[in-house]
């Protein structure tokens, strides 16, 4: 079969890698076309369009790169109409994906499935509309998701497990701990570590990297060293300008920034600082208490008036899947130096609230239910379009 598939950031290219290997076990004839990154390069196939010429996010950095993103779109339903593939599989990425499954929808027959559903439970819930008219199947990685689709929309999804649970497993498998061998190839003291993961948008970064770090310094005056798991996109150079931009002034001794070695530092670490996202649970699945820091201008504000714009109580996966916070959340004017170091102290080795977030940890993976989330989707996949090619025999 000829499967298209469009991912349009890093860890898009990560699942859907994931998901063509279990494709092509199952698919001996497998063929790949794709809007995507190296991980997907590295199965096989043809990449149309790298995703880092089309991934732009937030408002004005779309609208200064409109005509790149509306040329890619045209070049991508270009593609789509050429190859004719059986299927079309979007990887997350609502923005130019649901574009995507509108024009599908409307100009083919090729069925639309949808692999890393769009966070419409937080924000943009009008999305679900957009995608029980466009899309054809649509696959969950998270269990809240099913009643919120299921039950208060009546849009039928598949629950296939949660793919992160997967690749750290896989991680953990062919890295065992080395904890003396990490610490030799990056030239680092055997000081405890405090992660830091600022995020991988340049405003993310930009609001919370020195802000981390700031909060961190006391800790590094009592031995412990501040790794940062920096993303190749951004220089150390500007990491470093953040900083100095920020008036924070931090030792070379004891600080590392080193890219694309996120699990890695998350399997050596002790703490981490984690501004949200998919971070927050690969973070709870190496088992590393943290604290979550999401920093908003005008902060007291957006904390008052948050529950009408964010449908969800928590911002972070560990808190929405128990439905309960056992990571603290800082967020807008509540991330700062003494409300970080706060929390931090709760959480270090020795501290009360240690071992209460470890045991949530536990029990939020045995809520993701069995491993294998790619092999499932990729077993469902086919045989929902064997059953669709049989029904038009």
């Amino acid at each position: 079969m000829r499967y298209f598939l469009i991912a349009g950031e890093a860890s898009g290219d990560l699942h859907a890698a994931n998901l063509m290997r279990a494709l092509k076990e199952k698919d001996a004839t497998a063929e790949f076309f794709f809007y995507g990154g190296d991980r997907m390069a590295a199965v096989g196939g043809e990449c149309l369009c790298h995703y880092r010429s089309i991934a732009y996010m937030g408002f004005i950095s779309v609208l200064l790169h409109l005509r790149t993103i509306l040329k890619a779109m045209k070049a991508c339903k270009k593609s789509i109409v050429e190859t004719h593939p059986d299927v079309v599989i979007l990887v997350d990425y609502p923005g130019f994906n649901l574009l995507m499954a509108k024009f599908v929808k409307e100009h083919t027959s090729i069925p639309v499935y949808y692999y890393i559903l769009p966070k419409v439970w937080a924000w943009k819930e009008r999305r679900v509309e957009r995608i029980k008219a466009w899309v054809d199947e649509r696959f969950s990685i998270l269990p809240f998701e099913i009643p919120f689709f299921e039950t208060k929309h009546n849009c039928p999804i598949h629950y296939i497990g949660n793919p992160s649970v997967d690749e750290i497993c896989e991680y953990q498998r062919t890295h065992p701990t080395d904890r003396v061998s990490f610490l030799r190839m990056n030239g680092l003291a055997d000081n405890p570590i405090i992660a830091l993961l600022p995020g991988s948008r340049v405003q993310e970064i930009k609001d919370n990297f020195s802000r981390m770090v700031m909060a961190s310094l006391p800790y590094m005056e009592r031995g412990y060293q501040l790794i940062v798991a920096g993303v190749p996109e951004i220089s150390d150079y500007d990491y470093r300008k953040y900083l100095e931009k920020a008036g924070v002034v931090v030792p070379d001794k004891n600080f590392s920034i080193l890219k694309e070695q996120t699990f890695a530092i998350l399997q050596n670490a002790e703490v981490a600082l984690v501004t949200s996202g998919t971070a927050t649970l690969e973070t709870a699945l190496f088992n590393v208490p943290q604290v979550v820091c999401y920093y908003v201008p005008f902060g007291k504000l957006i904390r008052k008036i948050k529950p009408y714009f964010l449908k969800v109580k928590y911002i972070s996966l560990v808190n929405l899947m128990l439905d309960r916070e056992i990571v603290r959340e800082l967020i807008g004017d509540e991330v700062n130096g003494d409300m970080i170091r706060g929390e931090l102290s709760h959480i270090l080795s020795g501290g009360d609230k240690r071992a209460e977030m470890l045991s949530g940890y536990e029990e939020m993976i045995e809520r993701f239910g069995a491993s294998g989330a790619p092999q499932h989707a990729a077993e469902l996949m086919l045989k929902l379009l064997d059953i669709k090619e049989g029904s038009q025999r």
